[in-house]
């Protein structure tokens, strides 16, 4: 990197993928990606927590894992930093989350949508099982291609790339799928959680 620059005109010149290899021999360089992602991250933690210092928190968590994971972080067609980091940020939220649920200071429940694509591992056995019956049961409704895509991506972990390749389609075409079966999901669920 040219020394003469500032960070920010640095930065300019590069992806986050080559800003966040850069930051591990220049760790100046990662408060670059902070910057661009610290908003978005805080939000997103605060649809899960609801609560702007426990996201702070969370957040800044997410960030140190990051940092501290740069060097696993491999470059792939179509594996972007963003949706590696957002993936670590929300697993960061829910792993706290469930630490103040059994603490008993938790009271108000996550965004159903949260619940309905991320299987929580830490719930009890028969909170897990009651839950899971009820995706599966919402997946049960939804047309093939958009159950197939949640349960690939957020139930198996598959990644978009891993996807796209089985499907034969690009890598665009199972983003657009995730984002309308999400929809379609919450739609779905919530018309069942309203006969009830």
């Amino acid at each position: 990197m040219k020394e003469y620059l500032t960070l920010e005109e640095q930065g300019q010149e590069y992806t986050d993928e080559e800003l966040l290899a850069a930051s591990i021999s220049h760790p100046s360089l990662f408060a670059l990606l902070v910057r661009k992602y610290e908003e978005p991250f805080l939000r997103k933690a605060m649809s899960i927590v609801r609560s702007r210092e426990e996201a702070e928190d969370i957040v800044q968590e997410a960030f140190t894992k990051i940092y501290m994971n740069a060097m696993k972080f491999k470059k792939q067609d179509g594996a972007q930093f963003s949706s590696w980091g957002y993936r670590i940020l929300i697993n960061t939220a829910l792993t706290h989350y469930q630490k103040q649920k059994r603490k008993g200071e938790r009271q108000m429940e996550l965004d159903e949508e949260i619940w309905a694509i991320i299987p929580d591992r830490t719930m009890r056995q028969f909170e897990k099982k009651e839950f899971m019956d009820e995706v599966a049961s919402v997946l049960s409704r939804l047309p093939e291609p958009f159950a197939k895509a949640l349960s690939s991506f957020f139930l198996e972990g598959k990644s978009q790339e891993e996807m796209a390749e089985e499907e034969g389609v690009s890598v665009g075409a199972i983003k657009t799928r995730v984002h309308r079966a999400k929809k379609e999901f919450k739609k779905v669920f919530e018309t069942i959680n309203t006969k009830v």
